[in-house]
């Protein structure tokens, strides 16, 4: 079902070659974007945006790793030259790692996560602001997690990144709503992935746990978190900023 939530908007959205991204990229052009997909892995972005092309969609890709800001800043400055403006973003690259109680987490691990996660955002934050500022504002989704709300065991370093991409949020929020961009967050819970998977598959029994501890009893489509994406990036919460929205089945709640 659409209602056309995005009619006529350029949508910029990282970690876009599997997962929530491409999920959300799928939810975007349904319902009107044209969206530009920005991944590190090639192959994958161009057959996502050759199915949404074929689809009857707009789409065009480019590869980057947003922990590089020369990469991140011109994976904006292409959706630029591509249309001419940016109108909204949803920065969702990210990684997890493996669990692992903090008096054995690495440096390697910590600064791993905590690149990507946080330092990640943040250069695609600074690049998408820039741009929205020329034209007047726009809207902007980063992609925390139920651990940026809570704690979870053996996580240390991806619960610090998430938090901090709630108060980087936040922050961005505050400084430019006078100048006409909102800035929200989506915090999922478990949502069906290839990392997910991957995950479950070395942890047997993990899927079923965390299935018991959300009221809704089951894992997250990741369509289901594209479509709370593409809200928040319309024009249809225009008095909502700073916001962060659990997507969760209700296991923030309890």
């Amino acid at each position: 079902m659409s209602y056309e939530l995005l009619s006529g908007k350029v949508v910029l959205i990282t970690g876009a070659s599997s997962g929530i991204g491409a999920a959300t990229a799928r939810v975007c052009v349904r319902e009107g974007a044209a969206v530009v997909l920005v991944a590190r892995r090639e192959d994958r972005l161009a057959a996502l945006a050759a199915e949404i092309e074929e689809g009857g969609g707009r789409a065009v890709f480019v590869t980057a790793d947003v922990t590089v800001p020369q990469e991140a800043l011109g994976a904006v400055e292409f959706a630029v030259s591509e249309f001419g403006r940016l109108d909204a973003a949803f920065n969702n690259a990210g990684t997890g790692g493996d669990r692992t109680p903090l008096h054995e987490m690495s440096d390697a691990t910590y600064d791993g996560i905590m690149d990507t996660n946080v330092r990640g955002v943040f250069h695609c934050l600074r690049a998408e602001i820039a741009a929205m500022l020329v034209t007047g504002g726009g809207t902007i989704v980063n992609n925390s997690s139920v651990g940026g709300l809570v704690a979870i065991p053996a996580a240390a370093p991806y619960i610090a990144s998430k938090h901090a991409v709630v108060g980087l949020t936040r922050a961005a929020a505050d400084e430019y709503a006078r100048q006409g961009i909102r800035v929200n967050a989506v915090a999922p819970g478990t949502t069906r992935s290839e990392i997910t998977a991957d995950w479950f598959g070395r942890n047997p029994g993990m899927e079923e746990l965390a299935n018991s501890l959300t009221p809704q009893g089951r894992t997250a489509e990741p369509e289901e978190i594209g479509a709370a994406v593409a809200w928040l990036l319309s024009d249809r919460c225009p008095f909502l900023t700073g916001a962060v929205v659990p997507v969760d089945g209700g296991f923030v709640n309890q």
